[in-house]
């Protein structure tokens, strides 16, 4: 079969983004190759012809999910400077705490499901926090990240990454609101003096 040009990379970044989708929704156990395929309009075949396995689109997700979040925190940076963690703290908790699952972010979604997997898939997850954490652990006046920054931003993402997992984890709204606004004054109050 002869794609059109740009069809077979647009084909390629739907099952991604549909892989994506799901393996935060449902988990990776939660979700086979046929519905990974359905979730992206195309035929377990097609799944075949770009990924071998249901394993390596998880790796795709993994990429995929994470340099996502990098962008977005490297734009956050751009806008708002050393200010940036308050409106990404703001924001994780309120709008990536309260969304659908399979829109979540893949640092809060997928973490779990990578702490059971194999080596290969957490030193593929190791490399993309990496890059993470080293983005936003850079100050933006002098670009280069110190260890106490790396400390801060440890802590910051991992009560972020726990505080939407115990707020999404409750039933009662008001304390669900409760553990959101705890974090979200933590993280803020963390990155107060730069």
């Amino acid at each position: 079969m002869r794609y059109k040009q740009g069809q077979k990379e647009q084909t390629h970044k739907r099952i991604i983004d549909a892989a994506s989708r799901c393996f935060r929704k449902s988990g990776f156990s939660g979700v086979g190759v046929d519905g990974l395929a359905k979730e992206a309009s195309v035929t377990s075949g097609a799944f075949y012809g770009h990924f071998d396995s249901k394993l390596a689109a998880f790796s795709a997700a993994i990429s995929s999910g994470l340099e996502e979040l990098r962008i977005a925190i490297t734009h956050l940076q751009e806008e708002h400077g050393n200010k940036w963690w308050t409106t990404f703290a703001s924001f994780y908790m309120g709008q990536k705490r309260t969304c659908d699952l399979s829109e979540s972010c893949a640092l809060q979604s997928l973490t779990p499901e990578v702490g059971r997997a194999d080596q290969a898939i957490r030193t593929l997850y190791e490399a993309e926090l990496l890059k993470i954490v080293q983005s936003a652990s850079k100050d933006t006046a002098t670009q280069e990240p110190d260890q106490a920054m790396i400390n801060k931003t440890w802590a910051s993402l991992a009560m972020l990454v726990g505080g939407v997992s115990l707020a999404r984890a409750v039933s009662d709204e008001r304390l669900s609101d409760e553990i959101a606004t705890a974090i979200e004054n933590a993280v803020i109050s963390i990155h107060k003096a730069e």
